[in-house]
């Protein structure tokens, strides 16, 4: 800008021709001529620069992105997620800042909108931790379901926890506050929260909430006071830790979409997705984030002797069908106990059913509307009635859980082949019965040895499953081989022959 300057005044006051103005200043001649067109230099032409070590990894970066399309929008590819993928996956040799930038020309040419920057922000040790749910979605054996996230964040040293859920009732809102505490090892002083419907049932003018009782409860049991954002966009900025750290823990540890059987599985990838991000740099910070929390650990309150019961009892009557309904969702009970009316324990991922004080059936809990049967509390019912067997719900339910595999259906089949579908279907009725008093690998087991002998007799499977269910026997030893260390030399009479010479 300053050269464009002088060489402007130069031609102005000294009439300088532009090969003159080009020896003096020791330009270009089209330099001199641009100066003179414009005082404001033209813009550099930028060259295209190859990326020889990107090009390989093209076609799959557009792939990943091109199936972001179908996927949930707040679980798609960032550009970092793509760089680590790359390197986690394909071992790929490339700067991150190249993938950035290739992922930058992808999203313009497809229009795919840039995720919104959070701005973090700086809080004393221990002071401050936010509380937030968000959704995410999963293959959940083979069924696309979406669960709830439940995220607990320590503002100072931003170190989360996370754990899934299939709802967010009251209990599951209290036992992510247990685990999360037990998780910390300690408790914060204050934590930021939104209008919850599991802690706030009413929004009043300002700050002010009718607050629920088990809340209170939760909070007194803690020691730690709560605050509450303003009602909708109007708070996002209030808490916005974790909202950022719920997206970005969707987008670090929960893209692709995960593939998982159970919620125990999907449980313990969240737990070591949080162990990895323990390493990782938040902003400028100079230490991580397992270093900044070792720092922070200290400053938290003591936890309590005891942690807190959060589960909730309700009695609910059994219908026809030996299901009790529990927060929209039936749960099988053993059939001798419909027409009563049963203690249910609610807890955030269990129900367990009780007679009195003894436990009659326990149950992972289900979604609103879902049927949760055991085949187990049918068996006396369908060994009168063998002809609902087949078409019974809850062996439907069995074979989806693995819990009635091929070794039943091989014996099903053999049994009703040999005995008829009424007597068949009574003898796999009575060899279900041992899973009672039997392992179900050791039953397993011994329904095949069974089926190789030739048998179908219950009798037989019991002694073959508690053979198999045996340990090892130990390595039998030749009698000769184990009697050797006995061994000693023959007996002598010489010293009887000295007396009776002395005599």
């Amino acid at each position: 800008m300053t050269l464009y300057e002088q060489i402007r005044k130069a031609h102005e006051r000294e009439q300088l021709s532009v090969r003159e103005l080009a020896r003096r200043f020791r330009v270009h001649r089209r330099d001199v001529r641009q100066a003179l067109a414009s005082a404001v230099p033209p813009e550099r032409k930028r060259s295209e620069r190859p990326a020889p070590a990107l090009d390989q990894w093209k076609p799959t970066i557009d792939e990943w992105l091109s199936a972001d399309r179908l996927a949930p929008r707040k679980q798609r590819h960032t550009a970092r997620r793509v760089w680590q993928r790359l390197v986690e996956e394909h071992h790929a040799l490339v700067g991150e800042s190249t993938v950035r930038r290739y992922v930058a020309e992808v999203r313009r040419r497809m229009d795919v909108p840039l995720v919104e920057v959070m701005v973090p922000q700086h809080h004393p040790l221990g002071e401050e931790a936010e509380v937030d749910f968000g959704t995410a979605s999963v293959i959940l054996a083979g069924i696309p379901v979406d669960v709830s996230m439940f995220v607990m964040r320590l503002s100072a040293s931003g170190r989360g926890y996370a754990r899934g859920y299939l709802n967010e009732a009251q209990e599951v809102f209290l036992d992510g506050h247990v685990r999360g505490f037990e998780h910390f090892g300690g408790v914060p002083r204050r934590i930021r929260y939104d209008n919850l419907k599991a802690a706030v049932e009413r929004v009043l003018k300002g700050r002010d909430r009718v607050e629920s009782d088990r809340f209170i409860a939760l909070r007194s049991h803690y020691g730690f006071d709560s605050f509450f954002c303003q009602p909708g966009l109007k708070g996002s900025h209030e808490k916005g830790g974790v909202e950022g750290e719920v997206g970005r823990f969707r987008r670090r540890h929960m893209v692709p979409v995960p593939r998982v059987n159970s919620m125990g599985e999907l449980n313990e990838l969240l737990m070591a997705g949080a162990a990895r991000d323990d390493q990782r740099f938040i902003a400028q910070r100079r230490i991580t984030v397992a270093e900044h929390f070792a720092l922070e650990v200290d400053t938290l309150r003591a936890l309590p002797g005891e942690p807190f019961d959060f589960t909730v009892f309700a009695a609910h009557r059994v219908d026809r069908k030996s299901r009790v309904s529990v927060r929209g969702c039936l749960y099988s009970v053993p059939a001798c106990h419909v027409g009563k009316r049963l203690d249910v324990r609610i807890g955030a991922e269990t129900i367990d059913v009780y007679d009195g004080a003894a436990v009659v059936a326990r149950h992972a809990r289900g979604l609103k509307g879902d049927e949760v049967l055991a085949l187990d509390h049918y068996l006396e019912v369908l060994a009168i009635k063998t002809g609902a067997f087949p078409g019974a719900t809850a062996l439907a339910r069995a074979r989806a859980g693995g819990v009635f595999g091929p070794i039943h259906e091989r014996f099903w089949a053999e049994a009703r082949r040999r005995l008829g579908d009424r007597d068949g279907t009574r003898a796999l009725i009575e060899v279900l019965l041992l899973h009672r008093t039997i392992p179900a690998d050791a039953l397993v087991a011994g329904m095949q040895r069974a089926l190789t002998a030739g048998s179908i007799d219950a009798a037989v499977i019991a002694i073959e499953a508690r053979r198999a269910g045996e340990p090892a026997v130990a390595t039998v030893t030749p009698i000769g081989e184990g009697l050797s260390r006995f061994d000693r030399p023959a007996p002598s009479i010489a010293d009887y022959d000295d007396l009776l010479e002395a005599q």
